[in-house]
């Protein structure tokens, strides 16, 4: 069985330094496989694979669609393979480049026999992560190499990066971004150095990435995460128009809410920065027949087992928003402000969310 150290993060010449560092400590039992992907735009790219004594392997990949994580797939596992067939190497080192989903690329190797995920690291630039984390910019606009149709922006990257890693390691210590990184995923190990991080088992494919089952109330220092919920739907225009000021200063917020407009529809918040996406999740369970409800994750059958509303059933906004100095009262009080009040009819409110929301499925 070859264990296999992904990766990623967005810096990639700290990365690259990190990447050299793992197979340095691997010794000569060690591979490195990376991918260069400047050429990705023209349809190409160059995936190496070396050790530490050079390069043991190079291959130019023609693709018909220029993804990144697509090319990975393609061409990762087989060569991954082939390694773990030589029966020579102890650990495999893959440095997967910016825009790749390693989730996408995890879940190919751990479905792959003769090869497992020991650890998903990544790395964060602490100068940076503050305004990468709470901004608006783009990956596009960043110049990462990446499909052209690839519109996430660069907090949504950095932080599903650090939502599936099993470790971070910050290119030096600061407490803010190290209490950031960690309300983002609690079960993150935090470092400043690769060390310890090759001859570990970390990852475990069946809770990687989850959404944690409790989020911790405001933490210490500067990070502060706020937990709100209201039994009472949403005002869609008052909702819609207070958007900017929500997530302003904040990295991330997740959850789900109920829109008076949208009574049948279970919707899901997810921010990343100031970059909002508001979807559909599927019927509330009290528009389900009870044999159906095992079709609606456990943690909201969970809470709506705990807090069902003998009028409403499990009708209800939950939304955690986390950031570095966040005023918890005001925006507490925004939230509570674009609630529908008791004396507010629904059938005559416009609804700006539903030409966005039009077509949705549930997830």
């Amino acid at each position: 069985m070859l264990p296999v150290t992904l990766l990623t993060g967005l810096d990639e010449a700290f990365r690259g330094d990190v990447a050299g560092n793992l197979l340095a400590a691997a010794g000569p039992a060690g591979v490195m496989v990376e991918y260069d992907v400047s050429g990705l735009t023209t349809g190409s790219v160059v995936r190496i694979a070396r050790t530490a004594a050079g390069v043991i392997d190079r291959e130019v990949i023609t693709m018909a669609h220029p993804c990144v994580s697509c090319a990975m797939r393609d061409s990762l596992v087989e060569l991954l393979t082939s390694i773990a067939a030589v029966e020579r190497y102890d650990v495999a080192v893959v440095n997967v480049p910016a825009a790749g989903d390693s989730q996408a690329i995890a879940t190919e190797i751990t479905r792959t026999e003769g090869l497992l995920v020991g650890a998903v690291v990544t790395v964060l630039d602490t100068t940076a992560a503050q305004t990468d984390l709470t901004g608006d910019q783009l990956i596009q606009d960043r110049g990462i190499p990446t499909a052209a149709e690839d519109n996430r922006a660069i907090a949504e990257v950095v932080i599903r990066q650090l939502e599936y890693a099993d470790a971070v390691i910050l290119s030096s210590e600061d407490t803010t971004v190290r209490a950031l990184a960690q309300a983002i995923n609690p079960e993150l190990r935090v470092k400043t150095t690769p060390t310890g991080l090759l001859d570990v088992r970390l990852h475990d494919p069946a809770t990687a990435g989850t959404e944690p089952g409790s989020i911790a109330a405001p933490l210490e220092g500067e990070v502060r995460t706020l937990v709100w919920q209201s039994a009472r739907p949403f005002h869609p225009e008052r909702l819609y128009d207070a958007l900017e000021d929500l997530v302003g200063g904040t990295a991330r917020g997740r959850g789900t809410i109920w829109i008076a407009t949208q009574h049948r529809s279970r919707l899901s918040w997810d921010s990343f920065g100031t970059n909002i996406s508001v979807g559909v999740l599927g019927p509330w369970l009290a528009d389900l027949p009870a044999d159906r409800w095992s079709s609606v994750g456990e943690q909201h059958q969970a809470r709506s087992a705990l807090e069902w509303h003998p009028q409403y059933g499990d009708r209800a906004s939950y939304l955690s928003f986390t950031g570095a100095g966040l005023d918890l009262r005001e925006l507490r009080d925004r939230l509570d402000g674009c609630v529908l009040r008791a004396d507010e009819a629904v059938h005559p409110l416009t609804d700006p969310f539903a030409p966005y929301l039009e077509g949705s499925t549930a997830a």
